[in-house]
């Protein structure tokens, strides 16, 4: 412990380092740097002036893409060289802080100046924390003189910062398919009939009192009979995914499936399973199922691909067998239901507050879905759902199926007192659950459904593998580009709230966790983003180029590329149309290449990220993504006029003299004094790689 450190704040500090990981929301009052033009190029074109003992913040850089993290993902017995950016002999030291969590115990580590970025521009520091076993958390100090400066995920300060800092998780690996693909989510039922003979047709049984209607492709997604959509069919199955894969992996060049759940269930969305070892009949079988997964592993029809199925843990169907309230169709039930008598070997398996009729549901408000009641270790409920070797999630891991992973729908809240993640139980559950996934497959996907912060479900690395990214995507892109949230409702950010919201989100969890973060325009909960940016397809398209060049994985909603518009739970969820699944589209070529661009650049899935600009007066957002290979700066004019835009590249230590080129329309500009002036019109994007 260094000498001029006191032991009330070595106290501070240690109580700083627990508390990392609290959940975060959203509060654009607070001060925090965002990394723009230098502050010399306003007034002189010397990038750097001599100011002494004066450290320029907009140098300092670190994150723990590939260039400077030598291992995101390593094991206990490796030790992970860091770097950090400085200006160039603008500092007089650079010392790497951890805490390890092993010893509970800070240490020091010097680093030393060992290279100069092309430019001459900037220094790189390196360091090594050693290897161990446990976790540590890292944040650097540079000093000028008497000068102190401190850098972590959350930028620079000129004071040590108590939160954001830098993970080492040994042994906490993400699958790397998943890192390196780009997913398409499937509401079967509304993607294509490939079997029509299969499909539930009108009339064919009533479910909560609601009878089943056949709609016609391309119709209307309403019911009839008031409060009966979820008994609205159009006989999407998966002969139909199967049919029409050659538009998803070779004309869009998707490579992983997400299929919203497919197991027996009276309604069409499937959120209600009645049993989780039956396709549904409208569908398909088990034999289809294991054809369209063979189908997606094959490298013969385009990209080898990746399935991930939706597995809906939480709550079952009140038609499910282990329950037994209801029957439809053609359901027989052999066993004796919990709802049918306090005597069934399933009465536990749920919470009843009075039998029968009072019980635990989905958000408590569902009734149709009650709640599976977890239990303790070792109870039935997880024994069959993840824990036994015949469980539903190693079942559809194992052969004959070997799907790649589960996404797991309400993931935080499958404790049997129904809270939303907020006791221990839950975090156990999870942590088995994974243990169960990888015990049969270690290269599996684990993808929680969380509306919130995720940090306190991944930044251990024995829980979820990623999340879907509503708090870090989905709701700042909506809220800054359409003014309204993720669910449509009021909320408006401009772009320097928007670029502090998304590096608070980064930095709240390990960078191997933020490559596996889904990134959705929306999703079959949300309004879609083009209905919610007022039918404005421009603005979707201009999303479209921010989804495929920022960290996580892409996730197109099938539809959303080609603006798909529709609005609540039951709009959102209309037919596809296939007359726009073509390259002659606009917004589907856009998809195309931007899906080509992001395959070929690693910089754009395993690279670093840094704010290059944010310019509230002109709405326009630029940011870099670069490796040691390839550095690609991004430009969004989220306005509706024309700006001439002056992109400060030279914090990518592009040279002066070259030339950059845009990957959308295939212009080049020059860099000079560090700086490419680009005209934009309005809400257009360029991607710049030199």
């Amino acid at each position: 412990m260094e000498s001029d450190l006191t032991m009330s704040q070595t106290n501070e500090l240690r109580s700083d380092f627990s508390m990392r990981r609290v959940a975060w929301v959203p509060i654009f009052a607070a001060a925090l740097l965002v990394i723009g033009p230098h502050p010399a190029l306003a007034s002189t074109p010397s990038l750097h002036p001599v100011r002494a003992n004066a450290i320029i913040k907009a140098d300092l850089f670190s994150d723990q893409g590939t260039m400077y993290d030598s291992n995101q993902e390593p094991s206990a017995t490796q030790p992970v060289t860091v770097m950090l950016r400085t200006g160039r002999d603008n500092v007089t030291s650079a010392t790497i802080k951890y805490y390890d969590s092993g010893d509970h115990t800070f240490h020091y580590v010097r680093m030393t100046k060992r290279s100069t970025d092309p430019t001459g521009k900037f220094d790189y520091w390196r360091g090594t924390i050693p290897a161990g076993p446990s976790e540590k958390y890292y944040r650097f100090r540079v000093k000028n003189g008497s000068e102190t400066m401190w850098y972590n995920a959350d930028g620079a300060s000129t004071t040590q910062p108590a939160t954001g800092d830098f993970f080492i998780i040994p042994g906490f690996r993400t699958p790397n398919w998943m890192k390196n693909g780009v997913m398409y989510e499937i509401f079967v039922d509304r993607f294509y009939d490939g079997d029509p003979s299969i499909a539930v047709k009108s009339g064919q049984y009533t479910n909560q009192g609601c009878v089943t209607e056949r709609h016609p492709w391309g119709s209307s997604v309403f019911a009839t009979q008031p409060g009966c959509n979820a008994e609205v069919f159009f006989g999407g199955d998966l002969a139909g995914i199967l049919d029409k894969l050659s538009y998803l992996k070779k004309t869009l060049g998707v490579n992983i499936l997400y299929l919203t759940p497919i197991f027996e269930s009276p309604t069409n969305h499937k959120y209600d399973t009645t049993n989780y070892y039956k396709i549904d009949p409208a569908f398909g079988d088990k034999a289809q199922l294991e054809k369209l997964i063979g189908a997606v592993h094959s490298g013969a029809n385009g990209p080898k691909g990746y399935m991930i199925l939706d597995g809906v843990f939480n709550h079952t169907g009140d038609t499910n067998c282990w329950f037994g309230r209801y029957t439809y169709g053609t359901l027989k039930c052999s066993i004796v239901g919990a709802y049918q008598s306090k005597s069934s070997p399933y009465y536990s398996w749920y919470t009843f507050q009075k039998w029968p009729n009072h019980y635990s549901s989905f958000e408590d408000a569902v009734p149709s879905m009650p709640k599976l009641n977890y239990g303790a270790t070792g109870s039935p409920v997880r024994e069959q759902i993840y824990a036994g070797a015949h469980s539903v999630v190693q079942t559809y891991l194992k052969p004959p199926f070997r799907i790649n992973g589960w996404r797991l729908d309400s993931a935080q809240m499958l404790d049997a007192n129904g809270n939303d993640g907020s006791d221990a139980t839950n975090h156990q559950i999870m942590r088995q659950l994974r243990a169960a996934v990888l015990s049969v497959n270690p290269n599996a996907e684990i993808l929680g459904e969380y509306w919130g912060n995720p940090a306190p479900w991944l930044d251990h690395g024995n829980q979820w593998d990623g999340a879907m990214n509503y708090n870090g995507f989905t709701n700042p892109l909506s809220e800054w580009m359409c003014g309204v949230n993720e669910s449509g409702k009021p909320g408006s950010i401009d772009v320097t709230q928007f670029n502090v919201w998304l590096q608070r989100a980064r930095a709240a969890i390990p960078v191997n966790a933020q490559e596996t973060m889904t990134n959705e325009l929306g999703t079959q909960d949300t309004p879609r983003f083009t209905t919610r940016c007022g039918d404005h397809l421009a603005k979707t398209e201009l999303a479209m180029v921010f989804q495929f060049t920022y960290v996580g994985t892409p996730t197109i909603y099938y539809g959303d590329e080609y603006g798909m518009t529709g609005a609540g739970d039951v709009g959102n969820r209309r037919t596809f149309n296939w007359s726009k699944a073509t390259l002659r589209d606009p917004p589907v070529a856009l998809a195309h290449k931007l899906i080509a661009i992001r395959h070929r650049y690693a910089a754009l899935r395993t690279g670093s990220f840094i704010t290059l600009l944010t310019d509230n007066a002109k709405d326009v957002y630029a940011f870099g993504r670069f490796d040691r290979k390839h550095r690609l700066a991004v430009v969004l004019n989220a306005s509706g006029r024309r700006h001439t835009v002056a992109v400060p590249v030279w914090q990518l230590s592009d040279v002066d003299g070259s030339k950059v080129s845009d990957l959308l329309n295939g212009a080049t500009y020059p860099v000079i004094g560090g700086v490419v002036r680009i005209a934009l019109s309005g809400y257009q994007g360029a991607i710049l790689e030199q």
